[in-house]
């Protein structure tokens, strides 16, 4: 199927600092891509470019075979926005907000206003078109916000942190939006700082640090490359180091952090015996046990690291 949005090569520099350095990727109709990385990776900026509101330093981004050089306005039609802040006008009501967004890609008269009616509804707020933004909830503007950006019927969507504050009815609410647009055939890009959602919604994941990408692929795609595929971890007391549990057979990762004793096992079942024997012989007390496989967070911090980027 060919790609929606094809994205090859963009880089930007602010100075002597390279936000993107080689960003590519593809969208395919009724797919969603997940954009992760850390704070300052590049995803902001990325979303930028991707959009035409920042001029990448070279690389390219069409929709639908479009690029923003051959057709400004042709481009920018097929493209919709959802940003991390709120855009919106609080003294207007719902319906007029959508309405002046529609007003900015050509539309006008009847048809602005039976489009406005329709995302209205499709995102559960045809009940409070009258009503200003200044009185809705922050779930209730987050979906007013995505009304706007599907107001032009875009092929494709890009949304930034689009859950950002908002109680667990309004995120489930968003993520059903999202998936009716994947199944009308529109191209998502979504980005997020919470893994679970990405597990959830993405058909496929980047994965962006220092404004490269350092991986992609599939959910299972992403898990495979981690040397571990369970995770065990024990709240104990006492003293232990971590690096000795290395050389236990099946054990590719020890971590001790604030009492909690974090390791990644090939197998439980197989290589957790070991581990309980080897913390029976330091002499220090287990409180709790928990485990689990691994998830998308595990290859995250595997790739980019734990350490803060604030």
């Amino acid at each position: 199927m060919h790609a929606t949005l094809q994205v090859q090569g963009l880089r930007k520099a602010f100075g002597e600092r390279q936000a993107v350095a080689g960003v590519s990727f593809s969208v395919a109709p009724g797919e969603m891509l997940g954009l992760l990385g850390p704070n300052g990776a590049g995803k902001s900026t990325t979303v930028g470019m991707v959009t035409g509101l920042t001029p990448p330093d070279a690389g390219t981004v069409s929709v639908a075979g479009i690029t923003l050089a051959q057709d400004e306005m042709g481009f920018k039609r097929r493209v919709g926005l959802v940003p991390q802040e709120l855009a919106l006008f609080e003294d207007l009501p719902a319906q007029a907000n959508i309405e002046l967004f529609g007003a900015l890609y050509g539309l006008s008269g009847a048809a602005l206003k039976q489009r406005a009616a329709e995302v209205l509804a499709m995102v559960g707020l045809a009940d409070r078109a009258r009503d200003k933004p200044g009185t809705f909830s922050g779930g209730m503007k987050r979906r007013l916000n995505i009304a706007c950006a599907l107001v032009h019927d875009p092929d494709v969507l890009l949304l930034d942190e689009p859950t950002a504050g908002v109680d667990p009815q309004s995120r489930n609410a968003i993520f059903d939006n999202l998936e009716a647009l994947k199944r009308a055939g529109k191209a998502l890009v979504y980005t997020t700082h919470y893994m679970e959602e990405a597990e959830r919604l993405a058909d496929r994941i980047v994965i962006v640090d220092h404004g490269q990408v350092v991986a992609t692929g599939t959910l299972p795609e992403l898990l495979a490359t981690l040397p571990a595929a369970n995770t065990l971890q024990l709240d104990i007391e006492g003293t232990l180091d971590p690096q000795g549990l290395l050389a236990l057979s099946g054990v590719h990762a020890a971590r001790l952090e604030a009492g909690r004793l974090s390791l990644a096992l090939d197998d439980l079942t197989r290589d957790a015996p070991g581990v309980w024997q080897a913390v029976a012989a330091a002499g220090v007390q287990v409180r709790h046990v928990s485990s689990g496989r691994a998830n998308l967070e595990d290859v995250f911090l595997a790739l980019t690291g734990r350490q803060l980027r604030d």
